[in-house]
């Protein structure tokens, strides 16, 4: 019993990353025998009764510390917050705005980054959606994607997952009432687009969303669900839409590829996925990439950037432009590709995950120009 004992254990510290930790607690309470299930008990073999009324105790206490680790403020990687981060230093003449949006399904804080323009129009929008435990300004200083917008006039919003939402600030993309345009998440983000859309006078076709982890699946759900909003997507180390249904399934998802629907016209789309990331199953990446593309020649490249190799696939458009990237980044964990180590889930090896989105955006026809 041993190896289900540890088993249990490992899966509960996951349950609590991925913000469930109510079904953690649930396979705790399993694990100790206070639940009626008696296929998973501490081990009994060569233990002291008074033994065992330790281990008991001590595992009543391990949610509560697995959760203290989490909120642990300026560590990296998995189960850090970014939620104490200060501002990043601004160039001359740029913004970091604070705001609120709010519509009939709800509202988000969010923060928007505006470059010095120097008057001219933004060349573009790009939503970006973090992952769970972190924060915008965790994010930016991670994806180092502040930098790309002085460098290329575009506008950056940072959307502001609610702690009421989900405890541990992750999208919830696994929800079937977030998996809809008309309500939930999508509503609620779609809606601060076009808000912005209007007020920062974005060029017309120029909105895209890209996110990480529960971001990514989110921003996937948001390409599939308001294409008219967002003209393209990004996702890092995601999920594939309606991919889950509740948090159970959420967490099988993760391990490997759930059920999806591929219902729907292609949506242009650039997928980075870590082949050693053991918190999503790569092979998600793979389905995202799919589910976006349209039957059409493939370009597929292999090459060394930054001391990562990584093998590319490219789906082209009749036209001959690019549907779909499929990136697949030797020896990545959970981690944004060439990020910058101030941010959490970082890890500033391999190809520059934000630059080679900005570049695949950017290079998009517009449609109907």
């Amino acid at each position: 019993m041993k190896h289900d004992f540890a088993s249990a254990m490992r899966q509960a510290l996951q349950l609590v990353r991925a913000g469930n930790p109510a079904a953690a607690t649930k396979m705790i309470q399993t694990t100790l025998g206070t639940s009626g299930l008696s296929k998973l008990k501490v081990p009994e073999t060569g233990t002291s009764t008074a033994h065992r009324s330790t281990i008991r105790r001590s595992l009543r206490n391990t949610l509560a510390g697995l959760a203290a680790r989490s909120h642990r403020p300026g560590s990296k990687g998995p189960g850090s917050r970014g939620e104490n981060a200060t501002d990043p230093a601004l160039p001359d003449g740029a913004r970091f705005d604070s705001g609120t949006f709010t519509c009939a399904a709800g509202s988000r804080d969010y923060r928007l980054y505006i470059p010095d323009l120097k008057g001219a129009q933004p060349a573009g929008l790009i939503m970006m959606l973090h992952g769970c435990t972190q924060s915008p300004v965790d994010f930016a200083k991670g994806t180092g994607m502040n930098q790309l917008a002085d460098a290329h006039g575009l506008i950056i919003a940072y959307p502001a997952q609610s702690r009421g939402a989900n405890m541990q600030s992750c999208w919830n993309w696994f929800a079937p009432a977030d998996q809809m345009a008309s309500a939930g998440e999508p509503a609620i983000l779609s809606g601060l687009a076009r808000q912005i859309q209007q007020t920062h006078s974005i060029p017309a076709g120029r909105s895209f969303v890209a996110g990480l982890s529960a971001g990514a699946a989110m921003a996937v759900i948001l390409g599939r669900t308001c294409p008219e909003t967002f003209a393209a997507v990004g996702a890092h180390s995601g999920l594939p839409y309606k991919s889950a249904h509740d948090m159970p399934s959420a967490f099988a998802a993760m391990k490997a590829v759930g059920p999806t629907s591929s219902n729907g016209a292609a949506h242009p789309t650039i997928v980075f996925h870590g082949d050693a990331d053991r918190m999503v199953n790569a092979a998600n990446g793979q389905r995202i990439a799919v589910d976006a593309a349209i039957a059409g020649p493939q370009l597929l490249e292999d090459g060394t950037t930054a001391g990562r190799s990584f093998t590319r696939s490219t789906t082209l458009a009749p036209s001959g432009g690019s549907v779909s990237e499929h990136w697949i980044i030797a020896g990545l964990g959970h981690a944004w590709s060439g990020g910058q180590q101030e941010g959490s889930y970082t890890d500033p090896q391999g190809p520059n995950a934000s630059a080679e989105m900005v570049r695949f955006f950017l290079n998009l026809p517009v449609k109907g120009a």
